[in-house]
């Protein structure tokens, strides 16, 4: 699979990118609020960080590639 730069990957990934680091600013409203509290701030905040890198990788259109590479070692087709 070959490389190409895409505009929607691009927006797609910076919507993400904001998306994850919303839920890194305000990790202790949403843990007070959609989790347990205390007990899960540092979940919340590494969901956050996945969230961000996911995003780099979609806006850099790379998350296609990644996901196809895994996906041929994991089913052994070449």
């Amino acid at each position: 699979m070959d490389f190409t730069f895409s505009l929607g990957w691009m927006f797609g990934g910076i919507g993400i990118i904001l998306a994850g680091g919303l839920v890194v600013i305000f990790y202790r409203q949403i843990a007070e609020n959609l989790a347990n509290g205390v007990s899960s701030y540092e979940k919340v905040k590494l969901f956050g960080i996945i969230t961000i890198v996911i995003g780099f990788l979609v806006a850099t259109n790379l998350f296609s590639f990644v996901m196809t590479a895994l996906i041929r070692l994991l089913f052994n087709r070449g």
